[in-house]
């Protein structure tokens, strides 16, 4: 198992990839606390990793809020005794041309994507640094190399992009990694209601021709939260049927 006595606090876990990404790594041998706005979900997938053996804890919370990200860190290392890996997963968009899209769209989605992704990682900080060690997988998109109607998204991606370079030159004198995955369209809520017309019109532009199965962003983060990663740092890794190969 290759993440046997490590614990990892995952955002947005409540279901879609970060669901997968907690049940992949209770499989592995984490210890998972399941973080999401919606405590229901949280809780329904931690109940999911108990049934299998492994422990896990439901933790609510809201990423945009710098109480409740510490919060999530202090029940987190208290509940499980420490953090190893932190998967930055939480997101949301609201989608819009830009001519049309209101400020509080703009707002709603950097502070969610952009300034929760920060946040969670200024307060993992304090248990990683002091254990000298730590894995933090951060979340961009396919997204931030431009797509029409999501300059809010677009943006937010782009932007943890650039965290993740700046936090992996900071956070690397505690022995401290940061990386950065980025999903192209994915089988999740987020994606669901897309009409069909403009998801075969998405598909037709990846080279696998289809979506990818939130399991398969969740090996992604299995990697680079496992020894097998332990001198990479500072990189974006897409995962994305190989779209952005022709963008």
């Amino acid at each position: 198992m290759r993440l046997k006595d490590r614990v990892a606090l995952i955002t947005g876990a409540g279901g879609g990839i970060g669901e997968a990404t907690a049940l992949l790594f209770a499989q592995e041998g984490a210890k998972v606390a399941v973080q999401d706005l919606n405590a229901q979900g949280a809780e329904k997938v931690a109940a999911a990793i108990a049934e299998t053996g492994a422990q896990a804890i439901a933790v609510a919370g809201d990423v945009t809020k710098k109480a409740d990200c510490e919060n999530v860190v202090k029940t987190t290392v208290e509940k499980l005794g420490k953090l190893d890996i932190l998967i930055n997963n939480a997101g949301i968009n609201k989608d819009a041309i830009a001519r049309k899209m209101t400020e509080e769209q703009w707002d709603a989605v950097l502070s969610v994507n952009l300034k929760g992704t920060f946040l969670m990682c200024q307060a993992a900080l304090a248990p990683m640094s002091a254990a000298k060690y730590g894995r933090i997988i951060n979340t961009a998109s396919i997204g931030a190399l431009g797509n029409i109607g999501q300059a809010n998204y677009s943006a937010s991606k782009a932007g943890v992009m650039g965290l993740t370079r700046t936090l992996a030159l900071e956070f690397a004198r505690y022995a401290i990694t940061v990386n950065c995955v980025a999903p192209g369209a994915t089988e999740t809520q987020m994606t669901a209601g897309i009409p069909e017309d403009i998801r075969k019109l998405i598909e037709g532009k990846i080279p696998f021709r289809r979506f990818a199965k939130a399991a398969e962003i969740a090996q992604a983060h299995l990697f680079l939260s496992s020894e097998q990663a332990s001198y990479i740092t500072g990189q974006t890794l897409f995962v994305d049927g190989g779209i952005s190969v022709g963008i």
